[in-house]
């Protein structure tokens, strides 16, 4: 099946019971069979994979070496906290394990954030703080391979 692309911003808000409504638009290409995955990353946010897109990735993590301490951590975030969760199919809504609500510091109002394959979830707190570092980081010049584009 054709892998989604995601891209733009929504502002969401969990339930009373920590689940997340993934907006109908996104649903299908997202959960394909029901299911997604979703784990922590460094930078303080929550990944929102489907899973035939993050298999790959897990094994490609999980050939990694744990020797190195800074792999072993990166490898105990990414692959330790991940997990493959059902969407209710009534409403589309996923559970957020209370470790990565916990990870991302996650309250009510949320921002779920498209990056191609997969999508961001971040806390409204850590999301504005992202914003004005992203617009700290304009003033400084635009990251490796970003002048080339043609926007």
């Amino acid at each position: 099946m054709a892998q989604g692309v995601f891209q733009g911003t929504s502002v969401l808000s969990l339930d009373a019971k920590w689940r997340l409504a993934i907006p109908a638009r996104h649903r299908e290409a997202l959960a394909v069979d029901g299911r997604v995955v979703i784990t922590a990353h460094p930078h303080g946010c929550l990944l929102i994979f489907p899973v035939e897109v993050w298999e790959p990735i897990r094994a490609q993590i999980a050939g990694m070496s744990s020797l190195d301490k800074h792999t072993g951590t990166f490898k105990r975030m990414l692959l330790g906290l991940a997990e493959e969760l059902e969407l209710d199919s009534a409403s589309g809504r996923v559970l957020i394990p209370p470790a990565l609500r916990t990870q991302a510091k996650l309250e009510k109002q949320v921002w779920l954030v498209g990056q191609g394959p997969h999508f961001e979830l971040w806390s409204d707190a850590r999301w504005q703080e992202q914003q004005a570092e992203m617009n700290a980081m304009y003033e400084t010049g635009l990251p490796p391979g970003f002048e080339k584009l043609p926007i």
